[in-house]
């Protein structure tokens, strides 16, 4: 996840929920090379992954479930996210509006633990 003043960005997907950008791993990358990839195929923005927080198992549908691993990035310059065709709307939310988002609860909790530990380091939340 990439936070901004005090704001990360999220993608609203085909069944109107909001998620982090990212995607699925190709053959021949790390996760941090895919995640590199996706975010400037998905938002054209330049992110450098800096620590993985946690994985867990969302089930889309049933029958349907997907590994998550979500990384703290750090943006190698800051540029304008661009909504890409793979997403109805892109935008910028306050931490304190997460909450109320229909966002899988374990994209919640791994914004928290990215915006705390950008806190505890001693860094705005980006």
């Amino acid at each position: 996840m990439i936070i901004r003043d005090g704001r990360v960005v999220l993608c609203r997907n085909e069944r109107d929920e909001w998620e982090l950008p990212g995607g699925k791993l190709e053959l021949s990358e790390s996760p941090e090379q895919c995640l590199t990839r996706e975010i400037a195929e998905e938002l054209q923005l330049d992110i450098e992954p800096e620590s993985m927080l946690d994985s867990w198992v969302y089930t889309i549908a049933s029958g349907v479930d997907v590994v998550v691993i979500a990384y703290g990035c750090v943006e190698s310059s800051l540029g304008e996210a661009v909504l890409s065709d793979e997403h109805k709307e892109v935008q910028w939310f306050a931490l304190d509006e997460i909450d109320s988002l229909r966002i899988p609860q374990g994209y919640k909790t791994s914004i928290k633990s990215w915006s705390a530990r950008l806190r505890g380091a001693g860094q705005p939340a980006q």
